[in-house]
Parts: structure tokens; C-alpha cells; sequence
């Protein structure tokens, strides 16, 4: 792990390999610690950045206003890396996004893996979703709030929690209790969006596009795929990933590492 000043703030890293670079985006219920798979089996190819956005992980929150989308363009000139490949999951991909959208010439492709676009609202059928499966949960109860994310995103509406690897289940929500304080802190910190979002500029994308979600994710999530690829240019729509959630690259290792070793350039 490394740290590194970028805008003020002191994110922190890891960087594996050599070759073309390759920075890894983590979910909102994450830290880059979801990418364990993913690290070595791209480092024999690429320089492999994992990041915690700010206020994640390890990465710092100072009281000043900020946007991850130029965070990232400031670790890259920090770094010295001209232009890299993006590979973002959720909120992880909104950031890809936004940063291709901000920067696009640091940007040389886009993975995205059940990617959120910033500006985009769920559905009601989501919300729908989450009264049925969740409920009311006490915001104060962290631990309880952390279950409940893990069951409604990484075990998904259409399974069970026994149809999941428990030790995924165990992780996912060691990763999602340190997501929630992140979360905490950020709601006192400025955070500058994107303006115009994301989810009306998809055609500016002008770098090859890679697509996918998990099938046991919510249908919200596929149906946002679908958006991004019809209406990025150069974009890929691979099938969903089958039997993942939310957090897939953590899930399937196997087909997402196969599907990112034959796009990234």
C-alpha cells in the first residue's frame, strides 16, 4: 500500500505490474480491497492501480470540498501516468464515468461492472424491492445497516443468503461496515457532481466501452447497462455475469477477469 497527496487529500494505493495502466474503481459498499482477485490476474499485462476514493479505505477526507473525478485525474498526473484504462463497479463505475466525461484524454477504455451513472435515479421498483426484502432499519445501527446492504445488493433480490458463499457474505460485510463510516463522514464534506451528470452526456463517450452487470442483481442495474451501451458509441454489452450480485468481480473472479484481459488495451 502506498499513499500519495492528490487535491489536498492523501489517497491510498496499491500498484502492481508493469505495462499499460489500469486503475480499479471499488463499489460505494466497498474499498479496494474488493479487487483481491483481480490485482495479480492483470498485473502480468498492466500497471495495476487500485484505489480508495476518498474518505474509503485507507484514503484521507480533509473538510474541503472535492470531486472524485478530478481526485482521479490527480492521482494519474501525480503518478506520471499520462493515460490509463478505467475499470469501475457501482458507484465505482459512476466515477469512471465522470472522470472520462471531466478528463478524456487520461482515459483510454471503460470497463464497467453494474456501473451506477451519476444522475441516474432508481426506480420504484427498486425502492419497491428494498421495502420488501429490507424494511425499516435504524439508521444509528451500523451493524444492522451493513446486513442489510449486503443482502439487498451482493445477495440480490432473486436469491437467498444460503444460495451465497458465506465466507463472500463474511467479507462483504467486513467491507460494507467500513463503507458505512465513509459514507458518515462524507455527508459532512462538500462533494462536487458532475454538472451536467453522466446519465444525459453516455454519446460524449468517445473510448471503447465495456458492459456488464450481474444477473442477480437488481434489474435496475442490467437495465442501466443496457442504457450505457446503447447509447456509448464505441460500448460492448457482454452478457450478464450469471448467478452475481452486486459485487461480481469479488463473486466471479473467473469470467470478469477473462472478459477485462481481452479488452483492456
Amino acid at each position: 500500500m502506498a499513499k500519495i497527496m492528490v487535491n489536498g487529500a492523501r489517497l491510498a494505493y496499491d500498484d502492481t505490474g508493469d505495462g499499460t495502466p489500469v486503475v480499479l474503481l471499488h463499489a460505494g459498499i466497498a474499498d479496494r480491497r474488493m479487487w483481491r482477485e483481480q490485482v495479480d490476474a492483470l498485473a502480468s499485462r498492466h500497471r495495476v492501480i487500485a484505489l480508495d476514493l476518498r474518505g474509503y479505505g485507507e484514503s484521507g477526507l480533509p473538510p474541503a470540498p472535492f470531486a472524485n473525478h478530478d481526485d482521479l485525474a490527480g492521482l494519474l498526473a501525480a503518478l506520471g501516468i499520462e493515460r490509463a484504462a478505467l475499470v469501475g463497479c457501482s458507484f465505482g463505475g459512476a466515477v469512471a464515468i465522470d472522470t472520462a466525461l471531466a478528463h478524456p484524454h487520461r482515459v483510454t477504455a471503460l470497463a464497467l461492472l453494474g456501473a451506477a451513472v451519476s444522475g441516474n435515479r432508481w426506480s420504484d421498483e427498486a425502492n419497491d424491492l428494498w421495502d420488501s426484502l429490507i424494511g425499516e432499519v435504524d439508521p444509528d445501527d451500523v451493524p444492522a445497516n451493513a446486513a442489510a446492504e449486503v443482502r439487498f445488493w451482493v445477495v440480490g433480490p432473486g436469491r437467498r443468503p444460503e444460495d451465497v458463499d458465506p465466507d463472500l457474505i463474511a467479507f462483504a460485510h467486513q467491507l460494507d461496515l467500513r463503507a458505512l463510516a465513509a459514507e458518515q463522514a462524507l455527508s459532512a464534506v462538500e462533494v462536487t457532481d458532475l454538472d451536467p451528470p453522466a446519465i444525459g452526456r453516455l454519446g460524449e463517450l468517445r473510448m471503447p466501452v465495456l458492459v456488464t452487470a450481474g444477473a442477480a442483481d437488481l434489474p435496475d442495474v442490467s437495465r442501466l447497462a443496457d442504457r450505457i451501451a446503447a447509447e456509448a458509441p464505441e460500448a460492448v454489452r457482454l452478457p450478464d455475469v450469471p448467478d452475481a450480485g452486486h459485487l461480481l468481480p469479488l463473486e466471479r473472479p473467473e469470467p470478469v477477469n477473462a472478459a477485462l484481459r481481452d479488452f483492456l488495451p
